[in-house]
């Protein structure tokens, strides 16, 4: 299956005192260029991302976004006793040295630096979840990519159908051409002489079918279109092959117009540079 380049994937994930997300963004590109963004906590799984991405994506412009977001509302809180313990020793005897010492409120310890504090995320554990979670969000990522590109396959194989069909139309109306052609170059040298010489005659309508002969071009375009259609069918990372074939298609669908010596062929030529330029744009979105 072929594959776009363009495509959008998140994937998230809620862990205990903290909030993962990546965001990836694709577009077409010549080559695999990545951008990844990490948080200041996260930056030392930059090399490792890169890794993944290139393991899994072929080419495309990548941006990469991970979000990271600490949830202190969400943390498991930690209460320092010793300090705690010292903190009450203390109050306790200062009660013994002043007249009428209130009761000491719990809140208020609690406030004390240092008493309560959110227990802090294990950083390993923590840079193999954003791994895990970046690797659905490429799973997502081309997922996407295939819907986008079998969507491309189909408009690709429906264009090579119509380019073979005017193909057939073309090969169709040579006979009656070439009679046509044949038929106004007569009338041209008989208007021209009274008595034109047979054998000169002849010749030069060899040489009027030798410029308009199609033949060649016409099998070629035959050939490069069922070479398009294995390469879609085939799959994988193909856009620079179906870019060059492109090319081909186009030379042919060039050279078939300017041998044109009829308004039916210069109309598929023209028919011909259309589809072939329809799907032209098409690869370039292709993997």
């Amino acid at each position: 299956m072929i594959r776009s380049m363009t495509a959008f994937a998140r994937a998230d994930r809620h862990l205990q005192g903290a909030e993962l997300a990546w965001e990836l963004r694709s577009v077409n590109h010549r080559y695999l260029e990545l951008m990844p963004r990490l948080p200041d906590a996260l930056r030392g799984l930059e090399n490792a991302t890169r890794e993944r991405c290139r393991q899994r994506l072929g080419r495309g412009k990548v941006d990469i976004t991970l979000r990271y977001q600490p949830d202190a509302t969400d943390a498991e809180l930690e209460l320092n006793e010793a300090l705690v313990k010292r903190l009450s020793d203390a109050a306790r005897r200062v009660g013994d040295l002043i007249m009428h010492p209130g009761q000491v409120n719990p809140l208020e310890v609690l406030q004390f630096p240092g008493v309560l504090s959110a227990r802090q995320i294990d950083s390993d554990a923590l840079e193999a979840a954003a791994l895990e979670l970046l690797d659905q969000a490429l799973d997502a990522l081309l997922e996407t990519r295939e819907r986008e590109g079998e969507q491309l396959g189909k408009m690709i194989l429906d264009r090579l159908d119509r380019v073979e069909q005017q193909v057939a139309r073309v090969r169709q109306a040579l006979p009656a051409i070439r009679d046509a052609l044949r038929d106004r170059l007569k009338q041209r040298v008989q208007d021209a002489v009274e008595s034109p010489d047979p054998e000169r005659l002849e010749q030069e309508l060899v040489l009027a079918a030798q410029k308009m002969d199609v033949d060649e071009e016409l099998d070629r375009l035959v050939t490069h279109v069922a070479e398009v259609r294995r390469v879609v069918t085939k799959g994988g990372p193909v856009g620079r092959r179906l870019d060059f074939l492109m090319q081909e298609l186009n030379r042919e669908a060039n050279t078939l117009g300017s041998k044109s010596v009829d308004a039916e062929t210069t109309a598929a030529a023209v028919e011909l540079k259309v589809l072939i330029e329809q799907m032209r744009e098409q690869v370039q979105n292709i993997e």
